[in-house]
């Protein structure tokens, strides 16, 4: 059926090797009946293939082809499909959002009346936390980090850069209530920018702790976390300070985009055909295998991607004044959890194909853990992955946020401020392994990797911990 395409196209040919013959042209944008016939495996590398094809021409300027392929993508994905399908659709929509951009007043009309709540953004948080348990696991480890390097302490101060959900505090308080010489007085500095969520979390804690007979007290600090004043945290003489940032720290990555596209020893366009056309080389049958096959034997980073090194000065200047704020502080302990994907390339192709990694695990993770009809299922993929997807694809500059990066990176930045690594103990990855086996899924898996911890859905890394003291 493929042969007015290209004659040399046969029957025995995979899947894959018929959709890179294939030249996106306005007569395929109508939907052709074999679309709707392809299995599933088969979609997913069409989905795949005309992902890849329409960011190319996005890349390039090339708008007409990326709404051909924007057209023919929009008949297979679905929100509500399988796992390619669910992924396309929210890539597909930040592709569209990218070229949006390009008519700043187009893009502004066209989302004048959306409404983006706070409240919104902060119960979507909570839902991941609860429907999966990355967050659990990372909850779990931090406590048992804090309770090891805060015994004997008779006053603990902690600071949560993101103070919104109570449950790991409370965890700690009764941890903490139990221990053979008494419970600290502990003070908790909860960082957050909306004051009711602060109100919250200290009724439930000092709620807590009365019950428990421990002395305790909440200092609330609203505010941005980019516009913390560390003089607000009330750090005192004689407490020993521990620090969580859990999926913060990322944020301060943000750089000028424009200034790296112009140091780049090559130009964008040249490597963003590089890696379209690795990526159509690949013959795999499955996504998986296709998604494995391009990081083991096709896709390297650009020569610009070492713009988001944590060795080059570019970008990391808010990072590592935040990093040298905290290290002012003394910190007997820092414990960071972060996103473990790269995803911070100067390239769209780069972060592309990075991100369809990530977040193949994740939708294959959800697929996996909930029920398809689930509607909170629904509410963390377009509010939550969705969202993340967009920004990573269609922002650039001040405006992308999304800047998830690897262990590795974070442990020269953190080296380089002036922490060094305390290993994660054996009795918290006990404890954090026997949550995960409560989940009866065989997908969830963690790793050590030189005393942190990195959260996987299969081999494929999503999460790390790392926990951190001040050198002096």
């Amino acid at each position: 059926m493929f042969q007015d395409e290209s004659s040399s196209v046969t029957s025995s040919s995979s899947p894959l090797q018929v959709f890179s013959m294939m030249s996106l042209s306005p007569n395929l944008g109508s939907p052709y009946p074999w679309l709707r016939e392809l299995k599933s495996e088969e979609r997913g590398l069409y989905l795949i293939h005309l992902l890849l094809t329409c960011a190319n021409h996005v890349a390039n300027g090339s708008l007409e082809n990326a709404n051909i392929a924007l057209e023919q993508i929009s008949q297979l994905a679905s929100p509500d499909g399988d796992t390619m399908q669910r992924m396309a659709a929210y890539f597909t929509e930040a592709l569209a959002d990218r070229i949006l951009k390009a008519w700043p007043g187009l893009h502004k009309a066209l989302n004048s009346t959306r409404i983006t709540l706070l409240s919104e953004e902060i119960l979507v948080r909570k839902l991941f936390f609860e429907l999966f348990p990355f967050l659990k696991v990372a909850f779990v480890l931090t406590n048992q980090a804090i309770i090891e390097a805060m015994e004997g302490e008779k006053m603990v101060h902690i600071i949560d850069l993101n103070a919104a959900e109570p449950a790991q505090w409370v965890a700690l308080i009764q941890a903490l209530s139990a221990r053979p010489e008494g419970p600290p007085h502990l003070r908790i500095s909860g960082i957050h920018q909306q004051k009711e969520v602060l109100d919250q979390m200290a009724h439930r804690l000092i709620e807590e702790a009365e019950k428990l007979d421990i002395p305790f007290q909440f200092n609330p600090v609203v505010c941005k976390l980019e516009n913390l004043d560390v003089d607000k945290l009330r750090v005192k003489t004689g407490e020993a300070l521990a620090i969580s940032s859990v999926l913060q720290l990322h944020s301060f990555l943000t750089s000028d985009d424009e200034l790296l596209r112009k140091k780049s020893p090559l130009g964008s366009k040249n490597l963003n055909g590089i890696h379209l056309q690795r990526a159509l080389q690949m013959n795999q049958s499955t996504l998986g295998e296709l998604l494995e096959k391009d990081m083991v034997n096709g896709y390297s980073p650009s020569p610009d991607s070492a713009s988001s090194s944590p060795l080059s000065s570019t970008g990391s200047v808010k990072v590592d004044s935040f990093l040298n704020a905290l290290w002012g502080l003394s910190p007997k302990l820092m414990v960071v959890t972060e996103q473990d994907s790269n995803h911070n390339g100067s390239t769209l192709m780069e972060r592309l194909l990075e991100s369809l990694h990530s977040y193949a695990a994740l939708f294959d993770c959800s697929e996996s853990t909930v029920s398809r009809t689930s509607l909170e299922r629904l509410k963390v993929e377009k509010m939550l992955f969705g969202e993340e997807i967009k920004n990573i694809i269609a922002c650039e500059g001040a405006e992308r946020k999304e800047r998830h990066e690897k262990l590795e990176k974070w442990t020269q930045r953190l080296d380089l401020a002036g922490f060094g690594n305390v290993p994660l103990s054996y009795y918290g990855m006990l404890h954090a392994r026997r949550l995960l086996q409560g989940y009866n899924c065989d997908g969830y898996k963690m790793k050590e990797e030189n005393g942190c911890i990195v959260i996987c859905w299969q081999d494929r890394p999503l999460f790390s911990v790392s926990a951190w003291r001040c050198r002096k």
